[in-house]
């Protein structure tokens, strides 16, 4: 089974937490055990798992992330927003979480997030259940 989900971000650089729409997709699979891969198809976004209880780490990582690609740092692609795609790169585009008793296996401070690095836009996030 996949699932798309589409959301839209609203900033050029933005953490969503998409954990409940995750669970939210593999509560409606009623998968009891396997895996659920998350894709971005994007090339200025990704998804990361971390600390969701505390909103400064995602602040901590976003700001390191700009640092090591500053946005108006020397680069030869011409649109723009070549610091979108080195962040991508660091981030990287897909993850997956283990399902077990029908619901994710995620540490207790863990969440999921989508990374936009060229925003706003209309986004795409791929879920793929795998039984088993």
């Amino acid at each position: 089974m996949m699932k798309v989900l589409n959301i839209r971000t609203s900033k050029r650089c933005e953490f969503v937490d998409i954990t409940p729409l995750v669970r939210k997709v593999v509560a409606e699979s009623k998968v009891k055990s396997g895996v659920c891969l998350i894709h971005v198809p994007h090339t200025t976004a990704g998804v990361i798992i971390n600390e969701n209880a505390d909103p400064d780490v995602v602040r901590d990582i976003d700001s390191t992330l700009r640092k090591l690609a500053p946005e108006d740092g020397n680069y030869r692609h011409m649109e723009g927003n070549s610091d979108a795609h080195i962040k991508s790169v660091l981030v990287n585009p897909q993850t997956f979480v283990f399902i077990e008793d029908g619901k994710l296996v995620l540490g207790t401070w863990q969440g999921i997030f989508f990374c936009e690095f060229d925003g706003p836009r209309h986004r795409k996030i791929y879920i793929k259940i795998l039984e088993g």
